[in-house]
């Protein structure tokens, strides 16, 4: 980096700055914003399916019957239950 010798040019650096200072803001707004694919953390939503998963599999329902019920896929009701059995041993 070149050492600024006058005024102008340190206000230009500034700008120059600023500019790329809002243009990395912008990118980070969309990278905040953008949707997760893939497995969710153990958010509200996640917590939610999987008590009423817990509360049905201790009724009696087939995991197919719980995977329609909370329209999740076969595969998460399988994740549901590796979770519990786990959290059951403990």
């Amino acid at each position: 980096m070149k050492k600024i010798k006058d005024l102008e040019s340190a206000l230009k650096r500034i700008d120059d700055l600023e500019k790329e200072n809002a243009k990395l803001k912008e990118e980070l707004e969309y990278y905040k914003n953008r949707k997760i694919s893939g497995r969710q953390k153990h958010n509200a939503k996640w917590m939610a399916v999987y008590n009423d998963f817990v509360k049905c599999y201790k009724k009696g329902m087939s995991l197919v019957e719980i995977a329609e019920r909370n329209r999740i896929s076969e595969r998460s009701v399988y994740r549901y239950k590796a979770y519990y059995e786990q959290i059951k041993k403990k």
